[in-house]
C-alpha cells in the first residue's frame, strides 16, 4: 500500500488511447461551484448592512495596514513596514471597483494575495467601504447642505 503505480503529470500512459495519463473534462463540464463564482463577480447592491460588514471586515483585514482613514499609516506602518498607497490619491479614487478586488483577490506590491482571507462576498463590502471612505474624506458642508445645521 506504501508503494502504489501513479503516472505523474503529463507523463505517457498506455492506458488511453491518446497516450495522456491527465483527462481533461467532458464537453459541458463546469466547476461545482461555477455559480458561486460567477455571483461573487457581479457587485451586489450598497445597502447599510453592506457598509457595515465592510467596515468590519475592513478594519480586520486591511486597517493595520492602510490605517482606519485609509491614508496608508496603519499601526503596520509605525513597526517598519512600508507604507501602502493611500485610497485618497487621484488614481486610486478613480479607479475601477473591480481593481480593488483584484488587488485584494491577487496582492500588489509588498501586499501579499487576501484570497485565501476574505471571502468572495466580503471582498465586494470592502470595496463599498473603501469608496465610502474616499467619499467621506473628501466631503464638503456644500456637497450636503442637509447638514449644515446639525453642525456646531
Amino acid at each position: 500500500m506504501i508503494v502504489q503505480k501513479r503516472y505523474d503529470t503529463d507523463e505517457p500512459s498506455s492506458l488511453w488511447r491518446d497516450g495522456a495519463s491527465s483527462r481533461t473534462a467532458p464537453e459541458g463540464a463546469v466547476p461545482v461551484d461555477a455559480a458561486a463564482q460567477d455571483a461573487a463577480r457581479q457587485p451586489p447592491p450598497v445597502t447599510p448592512a453592506l457598509l457595515a460588514r465592510g467596515r468590519e471586515r475592513y478594519e480586520i483585514a486591511c486597517a493595520p495596514c492602510h490605517g482606519l482613514s485609509g491614508y496608508g499609516d496603519g499601526v503596520i506602518v509605525s513597526r517598519g513596514f512600508p507604507a501602502p498607497l493611500s485610497y485618497h490619491e487621484p488614481r486610486l479614487r478613480s479607479a475601477d471597483a473591480s481593481h480593488f478586488i483584484d488587488v485584494i483577490e491577487h496582492g500588489y506590491g509588498v501586499m501579499y494575495p487576501y484570497a485565501a482571507r476574505v471571502a468572495p462576498k466580503d471582498r465586494w463590502a470592502i470595496v463599498a467601504y473603501i469608496r465610502a471612505l474616499q467619499l467621506s474624506q473628501a466631503a464638503r458642508v456644500a456637497d450636503a447642505p442637509q447638514l449644515r445645521e446639525r453642525l456646531p
